[in-house]
């Protein structure tokens, strides 16, 4: 029974390790971008918020405004459906983004 134990916390901090580790794309491009503001803190805290707000494909599509910005104008303009309901999720995460990380 403790080696069950055992095992399972080691199993758990190797998780928690293994996550803190990895950035997500949002802070990956965010710490590779030419902006006066990005550091690793404030680019980990979008992650978070990212993390929380966003599913995989929406964060990948986040990552690629910090490249090309007028990709963002693209989709805000574009009149599809698809495009529509990622614009309204990505505003909720840059509101949550904006609350949680500014400082």
């Amino acid at each position: 029974m403790s080696r069950m134990l055992f095992g399972a916390a080691v199993a758990g901090l190797s998780l928690m390790m293994v996550g803190g580790a990895f950035a997500g794309p949002i802070e990956n491009a965010c710490l590779r971008s030419d902006r006066d503001a990005a550091n690793r803190q404030l680019c980990s805290c979008i992650q978070r918020v990212a993390n929380v707000t966003l599913g995989g494909g929406d964060q990948r599509l986040v990552a690629s405004f910090f490249k090309n910005p007028d990709k963002a104008q693209t989709v805000r303009m574009s009149q599809s459906a698809r495009d529509d309901a990622f614009w309204d999720r990505y505003e909720v995460f840059g509101q949550q983004a904006a609350m949680a990380c500014q400082g």
